[in-house]
């Protein structure tokens, strides 16, 4: 059995599809299921069984051997968010506790991490384990990601394959419900179905045009492709980065939004918030060397080409993967 975290979630569900389409359908999803408006990313999908994220860890250690493979994509993930005792909770101790379990019943593991642990890039966007504990994250929930990487490399007892990986910028179908954490690319949609304008953040930074500032942009199909990868071939244990490769521009993505809807961009600056404005990340590009070197070999979607799928064949219609 194949387990999923956060399977109700964006990336999760995007999961089961790829899984499920791969031929995989003995599959126990986890997540928080009191959430109604995610249902719509799952139901239609194939699988064994659904546990609530609250009872999955007892439910883990007595049906362990049952359990050939881990995907831990969910945590909380709210930027916003400033309890460190929350993120203590459900993203650094919950999963200390799936990767004890999964050491000692020798079963795989790949888990989620994120770019939100590189800070401001201060030391680079390489996924050199040497680099880890440099790292300076802007918010308790990079911190949570980077405190559990700290813990894993340290760790003499491990699962027997492991991979952390690091999302960059994801975007695409079954975001639906994460309102403000949802993507640029999703705002920008209904932006200008709503007003026929997009609104960006104008640059504070005299090194960036306004609507210049760049970010790794990475489509949700790519990134589960990646993941497949990591299940399906032999991969050397350690922490990767998982992005495009490719910095662009908010202004790019912007104007393939338009694109992809038969519209001239109409673009609108706008102030970035003072209490955001001393962390505001002007530029974050994966290195994508590392997962290259261990063999994958499939390129990577373009923004204007992922910006087109996404728009066309899911955001008009509000249709799902």
């Amino acid at each position: 059995m194949i387990v999923i975290t956060g399977a109700a979630g964006f990336i999760g569900s995007c999961l089961i599809s790829k899984l499920n389409a791969e031929g995989h359908e003995n599959i126990m999803l986890v997540d928080d299921f009191t959430q109604l408006q995610k249902i719509d990313n799952f139901h239609t999908k194939s699988f064994v069984h659904k546990t609530e994220r609250s009872q999955f860890l007892g439910w883990f250690e007595e049906h362990a051997p049952e359990v050939s493979f881990v995907f831990h994509i969910g945590a909380r993930t709210d930027t916003t968010e400033f309890n460190v005792e929350l993120f203590n909770e459900l993203n650094l101790n919950y999963t200390k506790s799936i990767w004890t379990t999964c050491a000692k019943h020798f079963i795989p593991m790949v888990y989620a991490s994120s770019a939100a642990t590189y800070g401001l890039g201060e030391f680079g966007y390489d996924d050199d384990e040497t680099k880890i504990n440099l790292l300076k994250p802007l918010n308790p929930y990079g911190d949570s990601k980077n405190d559990f990487d700290k813990w894993a490399i340290t760790q003499k007892t491990s699962p027997p394959k492991w991979a952390g990986f690091k999302f960059f910028n994801v975007y695409g179908p079954n975001e639906y419900h994460k309102g403000r954490m949802a993507s640029v690319i999703f705002h920008s949609f209904n932006q200008i179905n709503e007003k026929g304008q997009v609104k960006l953040f104008r640059s504070h930074n005299p090194n960036y045009t306004d609507g210049g500032q760049l970010r790794d942009f990475v489509y949700v199909k790519d990134l589960v492709d990646v993941l497949y990868f990591a299940f399906s071939e032999p991969l050397k244990n350690g922490i990767y980065n998982l992005g495009s490769g490719k910095a662009r521009t908010f202004l790019d993505l912007a104007k393939a939004t338009f694109k992809a809807l038969g519209k001239e961009p109409n673009i609108e600056f706008i102030d970035t918030p003072i209490d955001i404005r001393d962390k505001y990340q002007y530029f974050t590009e994966a290195n994508m060397n590392k997962l290259i070197q261990q063999g994958y070999t499939k390129p990577f979607t373009s923004l204007e080409d992922g910006v087109h799928d996404y728009v066309t064949n899911y955001l008009v219609g509000k249709r799902f993967l």
